[in-house]
């Protein structure tokens, strides 16, 4: 039994195939209903598509044209109980059966197996290329623990390239032009070398205009501009024995953007910047960022710095804010285009992406058993950027600050400000306060605009950056018999290597800039040291003309080890021609490693340092020394994983025709590390790994000698330990909850003429929350609760609450407004008065938030709430007692439904070939219609996070020449130019609490013509 093929469809069930009419009943080779051969090796011998007792669709390259599946991202448009969608931070989701990606972060494993011709990829461009040049693609439904191992709860996705052909030489290619000036090409050779060996080269380029209007600077951005080639080689130098060598190469550069659209509705306080009944066509509230928090009257009054207050210290009455928290926000009066394909930025974004994939496969046949052995090394390069908010806001608001900033760098303060903020202004505002405004790179030295990396702009430019570069490899074997008797086996083991070098997360924005410099300048000139004359006293020590080091929030790991073996086996017992058993297991055992760090504006550097600011040891997570007292090192994280998985079929055949069977299959996703967070909260460290337990009862019918295929499936999940997360201070933390998942499936294909093909498909899917599990709502830290406060930390923009233990409203508005007035008369230690910090307010009846809500410092909060202020007469249980939450009040999520799971899905198709020309040409026109229902976005559901349900509609005509040489095609897909949506990503509080969107792609239509040889 050749492994080669049975690691792809040992447990294999074509969606889409069905045995040809004029087939002979003897013949061993199927094809699909669009005329592609399928080859299936099922688990010890060759096997009808129907004889296998498992849920997989799988598409050969013939159907893969016929539906118009051109990206694995079309594949969701036809199979049942999958969806796909594009995730925040340049990665996708393939969820199959409720199960998706919902965790975050660079050890978070894949819950979707990819695989390239059955060898796994870590970390894949795969979804970002068109299909090319396949033998056929397998899209396997459930957890796979035995063939496939680790990160396979969901299922596997397995791509099989078309393999070089011995003693013919072939060749192919296509090309196709369509709206939005899209040119895509097409092209295959296959080159035989003598008797046993050939070449097959092929590729594919693509470039078109944008999808989206920027109205701001009249451009389209979102655009592609890429191509891949592939080259194979095989060789058979006995009849035993083959070796297959494959390189393939991707590239794309261009503006294409990660983010379709920003939904909102707005929250008037700038306390969540958005509110949680709707997302509206509508800007947030920018004073809900971490930008504005940072440089307005409030933050710079507690830290001491002039902010249009007259004091003793300030007797001119300087401002050097931005503004205000409770004054307008820089997108107060801006709109957003209601259009999803329409948007308005300042800044273009920019998109590059490569991968360079290399495998070698041997395989023997030594009579009795046959050996495989597989390699694959892998290399992945990534970096994205593109405007964080989506919008322009009105920098006439920053007119004060920027003013006096320019005044203190020209001496009118003083000789002493001005040598400090000289450079400061002559970064940020080289032509002065109404000129450009320059905004630091996403760099990796850390010195960004102080050190002279630095992008300028009429506007205030505010970006992300998202890079990776890593690289794996990875090396099978698998042994396998072919015995006469009813026993035959298979057993194999993988080791597989993984390493991330770099991987970044930058936010830049003008605003951070201006804080780092003005910040930084005041502190550095404003020092002061113990006095070595006066015990308890202080003296003033200015240091050199500083800066705040970065001038940039950046989440960093610069090295991320991931070790991976499995061995695993099966067993194969035929009890009669027609009752079969399958079993097996496989041990799983993962170690990950990461140095992590993140930072944001977070210490002094001086102008003209050498190095990289961000090695400083005073960055993100670190420990102590034991070697050298007082120094600290970075900190290293290691975790480690195990689990036995398998899996146990029981499978007969009522007729040659049909087949029932009953499985159960555990499934294992590894756990991971959360990512380092700034300010540090109390999150876990790790998460732990998923398991799934599937049981899976299944008929496949072929009916009227292959006029009806007709498959069903029935299957129920305990999942537990589902990876979910949620962000908190700007950083996704993952957590564990557990589910139930239940649900059907039918396919069908029918066929009441040979010229007639109609496929169907329906799928039902329930999923909810089993654990009581309470979490906190990013959308609502005051989790629903009329008692409670959302507090907006104007340190740092992060969400906390405070609630009353006794149910008692007054008493915690009350117990909060106490605590202001503590802190505007200046008596908590280390922070300045005259913050000006106003009384509780309320959020808007119609936002869906019952409690109130305050700019305030969550730190001090949580000090009052633990009695510090008792003294002042704050005794919390004189306020009917009171609680303190950093992470919000959680609410039970237990009852509610995973996100990316609708409820239902359905899909037609109809084709119909017209014979022409006496026969030697044919017109195909097909129709496809598929239909998604409602899902959530968001592990929370609500109306809010409600992704509503979509139908896609596809057409095309096909006009084949004589003996298939040539044809003419005319296509168009998404007839009736829906915006679908098929993800939602809810940003951080100090993001402002926006919603990011996904949708699928607008309509498209042209013309493709191809000739093959």
């Amino acid at each position: 039994m050749k492994f080669k093929a049975l690691i792809g469809t040992s447990i294999l069930a074509m969606t889409v195939a069905t045995p040809a009419f004029a087939q002979d009943a003897a013949d061993e080779v199927e094809r699909d209903a669009f005329g592609g051969e399928i080859v299936v090796t099922a688990q010890r011998q060759s096997e009808r598509l129907q004889d296998v007792p498992i849920a997989v669709s799988a598409f050969s390259t013939e159907a893969l044209e016929a539906q118009q599946i051109k990206t694995p991202s079309d594949l969701q448009l036809t199979l049942p109980n999958v969806t796909f969608t594009k995730t925040n931070f340049t990665g996708a989701s393939f969820t199959i059966r409720g199960i998706g990606d919902l965790c975050v972060g660079t050890t978070c494993d894949s819950a979707t197996a990819i695989h390239l011709n059955g060898d796994p990829l870590f970390s894949t461009r795969l979804f970002e290329t068109e299909f090319y040049d396949l033998e056929r693609v397998e899209v396997l439904r459930g957890p796979q623990g035995t063939l496939f191992g680790r990160n396979a709860t969901s299922g596997v996705v397995n791509v099989i390239t078309a393999k070089p052909k011995l003693g013919a030489f072939e060749a192919a290619a296509e090309a196709e032009y369509g709206n939005f000036d899209s040119m895509k090409g097409k092209a295959m050779v296959n080159i035989p070398i003598g008797d046993t060996m050939a070449f097959r080269v092929a590729g594919i380029y693509l470039n078109r205009d944008g999808y989206t209007k920027n109205s701001f600077l009249n451009t389209r951005i979102d655009d592609r501009d890429l191509y891949s080639v592939r080259g194979s080689l095989r060789w058979e130098p006995s009849p035993d024995t083959t070796i297959d060598l494959l390189g393939s190469y991707f590239r794309e550069k261009d503006k294409r953007t990660r983010i379709q659209k920003q939904l909102c509705q707005r929250d008037p306080t700038g306390i969540l910047g958005c509110l949680n009944s709707r997302l509206d066509s509508s800007p947030f509230n920018g004073n809900a960022t971490f930008t504005a928090a940072l440089t307005s009257k409030e933050f710079l009054a507690i830290r001491g710095i002039p902010n249009g207050t007259v004091t003793p210290t300030n007797p001119a009455g300087l401002d050097f804010s931005l503004g205000s928290l409770y004054g307008p926000d820089v997108y107060a009066n801006t709109t957003i285009p209601s259009d999803p394909r329409t948007v308005n930025t300042a800044y273009t974004p920019s998109y590059f992406t490569s991968e360079l994939t290399l495998q070698a496969q041997i395989e023997h046949n030594f009579g009795p058993v046959s050996l495989q052995v597989s390699g694959q090394y892998q290399k992945v390069k990534l970096d994205a950027s593109q405007d964080y908010n989506s919008n322009v806001g009105n920098r006439a608001l920053y007119g004060t600050g920027l003013a006096n900033l320019q005044a203190a760098a020209s001496g009118a303060f003083g000789p002493g400000l001005q040598a400090y903020f000289a450079p400061v202004a002559a970064a940020i505002i080289p032509d002065g306060p109404t000129g450009q405004l320059c905004t630091s790179l996403a760099e990796e030295t850390g010195y960004g605009s102080f050190g002279g990396n630095k992008i300028c702009s009429d506007q205030s430019l505010q970006f992300d950056r998202s890079n990776q570069y890593n690289s794996s490899w990875s090396v099978e074997s698998i042994l396998s018999s072919d015995l006469d008797g009813p026993f035959n086996f298979l057993v194999g083991g993988i080791y597989a290597d993984y390493h991330l070098t770099e991987n970044s997360y930058y936010v830049n924005a003008f605003p951070i800039d201006y804080l780092a410099g003005v910040l930084g300048a005041f502190t550095a000139a404003n020092n002061r040291v113990p006095d070595p004359n006066n015990p308890g006293q202080t003296i003033a020590a200015p240091l050199p003309p500083s800066f705040l080091a970065t001038p940039f929030f950046r989440n960093n790991t610069d090295d991320l080890k991931i070790k991976s073996y499995g061995l695993f086996g099966e067993a194969y017992f035929e009890f009669s021609d027609r009752l079969k058993l399958t079993a097996g297991l496989r041990y799983n055992n993962d170690k990950k490693t990461v140095i992590a760090r993140s930072t944001l504006a977070a210490f002094l550097a001086p102008h003209g340092g050498d190095g990289t600011v961000f090695d400083s040891p005073f960055v993100g997570s670190f420990d102590a020394d034991p070697g050298t007292p007082g120094n600290q090192l970075v900190q290293e994280r290691t975790v480690k994983f195990n689990k036995l998985t398998g899996r146990a079929v029981l499978d007969f055949k009522i007729t040659d025709d049909n087949l029932i069977y009953a499985s159960y299959s555990r499934g294992y996703k590894s756990g991971g590390i959360n990512p380092p967070l700034q300010p540090i909260f109390e999150v876990p460290e790790s998460f732990k790994s998923e398991q799934v337990d599937a049981f899976e009862i299944g008929s496949k019918n072929s009916f009227g000698n292959g006029a009806l295929q007709l498959n069903l499936t029935a299957f129920y999940y305990k999942y537990k330990d589902l990876q979910l997360s949620k962000i908190v201070a700007r950083t996704a933390v993952n957590d564990n909850v557990s589910a139930d998942i239940y649900g059907f499936e039918a396919e069908a294909i029918v066929r009441p003429d040979p010229d007639v093909v109609v496929n169907l498909g329906f799928s039902y899917l329930h999923s909810k929350v089993t654990d009581d599990k309470f979490t906190s709502n990013p959308r609502d830290f005051g989790g629903g609760r009329s008692d409670a406060v959302i507090i907006k930390d104007i340190t740092n923009a992060a969400n906390c609450a405070v609630a009353s233990s006794s149910g008692n409203v007054a008493g915690v508005n009350a117990f909060v407004n106490g605590v202001q007035q503590v802190i505007n008369g200046g008596f908590v230690p280390g922070v300045q008065g005259g913050a000006g910090l106003r009384p509780t307010t309320a959020f808007p009846a119609d936002g869906g938030i019952a409690s109130t809500g305050a700019f305030s410092i969550c730190s001090v909060m949580e000090a009052a709430a633990g009695g510090a202020f008792a003294a002042a007469g704050l005794t919390p249980a004189d306020f009917g007692g009171i609680e303190y939450f950093s992470a919000g009040v959680p609410v039970n999520i237990k009852g509610n439904q995973l996100p990316q799971a609708p409820n239902y899905k359905f899909s037609a198709g109809i084709q119909y070939t017209a014979r022409l020309g006496g026969g030697d040409m044919s017109l195909v026109p097909r129709v496809d219609l598929a239909y998604t229902g409602e899902s959530y976005g968001s592990i929370f559901n609500g109306n809010v996070n409600r992704i509503k349900g979509y139908a896609q509609v596809n057409a095309q005509v096909q006009l084949n020449g004589a003996d298939d040489k040539w044809y003419v095609r005319g296509f168009i897909q998404n007839v009736f130019d829906a915006n679908s949506v098929t993800g939602l990503y809810i940003t951080d509080q100090s993001s402002g609490n926006y919603t990011n969107i996904f949708t699928l792609e607008p309509r498209r239509y042209g013309i493709a013509a191809g000739v093959k040889f």
